[in-house]
């Protein structure tokens, strides 16, 4: 067993330095503009921060989850593929199990990171009272 965790552990460090690296930036990079729309998008309509709405509400968990999904869905897609596309041209083989964890790593992880900040910080750019609230009215009779 711990053979193969080492074995894994190596697999994954060497994807680092070997080909088709530029997914190593890349991916987690799409993920985040998806996450920063996302976030974005969530502040505006008064939605939670993502992430610890999914911890902490169960309630809208389902909901919240699809739309995470709907929202970083190709990226994860298109991370596994590319995985699998390193594995067959360096490894010969495909490890499943490594796959998942890359795909986790470069488009959940961030995804998750990024979005709920993003909302809080939206929310505290926006201006809780309209302009026009502080504005006095108009004296017609000068």
């Amino acid at each position: 067993m711990h053979d193969m965790w080492t074995q894994v552990g190596r697999h994954l460090i060497a994807r680092v330095s070997g080909p088709m690296k530029f997914r190593f930036v890349l991916q987690p990079l799409m993920a985040s503009v998806f996450a920063i729309r996302s976030g974005l998008a969530d502040a505006k309509t008064g939605k939670p921060p993502y992430g610890w709405a999914l911890l902490w509400e169960p309630g809208h968990r389902a909901d919240m989850l699809k739309n995470g999904w709907k929202s970083i869905g190709k990226v994860f897609i298109l991370v596994v593929l590319l995985d699998v596309v390193y594995q067959v041209i360096v490894l010969r083989f495909v490890h499943p199990g490594e796959t998942v964890i890359v795909a986790l790593l470069l488009a959940i992880v961030p995804y998750l990171l990024i979005r709920g900040p993003v909302n809080r910080l939206a929310r505290k750019k926006r201006p809780t009272t309209t302009p026009s609230a502080n504005i006095p009215p108009l004296d017609n009779a000068a």
